[in-house]
């Protein structure tokens, strides 16, 4: 569990995508959806609901991140504790939807990064996942 005293970093990321936020929640929300972007999951949009994201068994990365929803606030914010290992570091990732011109803003916020390495692997990884995520809305009805 990350240590309440020590400096943590948070990471930000924020794209306009040119579909309405309904459109944007069910891709947040929806096993199968998220399954197509992100990770495999066992997901659902309920406060408390304990889930893990992780990837796929025959990949050559293996990970497995622990979860429980915090917010769910349809179809403006989901929130979610993150954390790779029990005793590893606790993050809080919270994704925020707002109209905007044309589609939805999407804030995507990581905080409780322990390291700027640790910083520097979710950039990356939500950069991938947020590309998946793209290319999940083109194909979405």
């Amino acid at each position: 569990m990350t240590n309440p005293t020590a400096t943590t970093l948070t990471l930000v990321i924020e794209r306009v995508f040119p579909h309405p936020p309904e459109k944007l929640w069910r891709a947040l929300t929806e096993s199968a959806l998220l399954a197509q972007w992100m990770m495999k999951n066992d997901f659902e949009p309920v406060v408390g609901h304990r889930f893990q994201f992780h990837s796929d068994p025959t990949s050559d990365w293996k990970y497995v991140l622990d979860c429980k929803v915090l917010v769910v606030d349809p179809p403006l914010r989901l929130s979610y504790i993150w954390s790779p290992s029990a005793d590893g570091p606790e993050t809080v990732v919270l994704l925020t939807l707002t109209p905007a011109d044309g589609g939805t803003h999407l804030r995507m916020e990581q905080s409780g990064i322990p390291d700027e390495r640790g910083k520097s692997w979710a950039d990356y990884s939500w950069q991938n996942f947020l590309g998946g995520l793209e290319r999940v809305l083109a194909g979405l009805q």
